[in-house]
């Protein structure tokens, strides 16, 4: 293969990856006109459109969609052989965007500080809106190179690895009335509740579960950010369903009461997910393990404090 065909696929490969031209520039650092130019000699050379414009978006035609299958395994080993070892924490100048939700920039963005001052002090960390409906178009956008998210889907280019599965408890003030009764389904069911809603939805786990029993409840208060709930529960009778992990400096230290959930409500598992063009990139390896490292040892640490905590307060449930 000569020099200009290898090109070539590079820049298609980018072209695939990104879904955009002005995307594929940015991500080889070239200008526009030049991967334009690249594209019109792939057309040329491989006699065939490639790609069809989509109002703003282009589709890859069948034989773009079959030449990358092909090419993506030699493409991927090659970049691999390249750039494993460019990367040196100690030594390494470089910014990763991460986007996840307020609970998880509070438990990481410290410790990981820690290490990077420790480790790569040329180490940038920025965290970007989480949108949880949109964090695999997050990554394929290249918004972010790093998404903290639920993420049940399969996607071709979306890599997951699994963190943990936080557990839903009922939280209220300790004086509330439910505190000092057992906490049916019905009394769940009747009680106004507080919904943490980043997306705007005002129905959550919770009102699946009740749906399966022809029950409903009353969702009186929605907030798009954890860190509204302990104020609002403290000085009102309004309880909230919410993974405990999120708000347990509150539980632990009482100033919120803890109840285990009168219904079943599946807890959803939290992954860490990248796009399959960095499964090689040596430097978000390094972030996402100790990332991963963070969360999981904190998690342990929770589930085994939080078992007791709702132990106890099975007395009165």
């Amino acid at each position: 293969m000569r020099p200009q065909e290898l090109n070539l696929l590079m820049i298609f490969d980018a072209i695939m990856t990104e879904g955009s031209i002005t995307r594929a520039a940015d991500h080889l650092a070239l200008t526009q006109p030049a991967v334009s130019n690249a594209l019109a000699r792939m057309r040329v050379t491989w006699k065939d459109e490639l790609f069809i414009k989509d109002g703003r978006n282009i589709q890859p035609t069948a034989f773009a969609n079959n030449l990358w299958r092909q090419i993506q395994g030699p493409l991927g080993s090659l970049a691999h052989a390249i750039n494993q070892s460019e990367f040196n924490p100690a030594t390494a100048q470089r910014t990763f965007r991460i986007s996840a939700a307020d609970m998880f920039v509070e438990i990481i963005w410290g410790p990981l500080r820690k290490i990077i001052e420790q480790q790569a002090p040329g180490i940038n960390i920025h965290a970007i809106p989480n949108r949880a409906v949109e964090a695999a178009n997050v990554l394929k956008d290249a918004e972010a190179e790093l998404a903290i998210n639920r993420y049940t889907l399969s996607e071709s280019v979306i890599r997951a690895e699994h963190l943990l599965k936080p557990q839903y408890v009922v939280l209220m003030r300790p004086g509330h009335p439910l505190v000092n009764k057992k906490l049916t389904v019905d009394s769940f069911a009747n009680s106004d509740h507080l919904l943490v809603s980043i997306t705007g939805d005002i129905l959550g786990p919770s009102d699946q579960a009740l749906r399966v029993l022809g029950l409903k409840r009353r969702v009186a208060m929605t907030v798009n950010n954890a860190a509204n709930v302990p104020n609002i529960l403290k000085n009102t009778d309004l309880i909230c369903v919410i993974p405990s992990i999120a708000l347990e400096h509150e539980i632990f230290t009482k100033q919120l009461a803890v109840l285990k959930s009168p219904i079943d409500t599946p807890p959803t598992p939290v992954s860490i997910i990248w796009h399959k063009r960095q499964d090689n990139d040596a430097g978000l390896q390094w972030i996402r393990r100790h990332i991963v490292n963070i969360l999981r040892q904190r998690a342990e640490k929770h589930d085994k404090i939080i078992a007791d905590v709702i132990q106890t307060n099975g007395k009165i449930n």
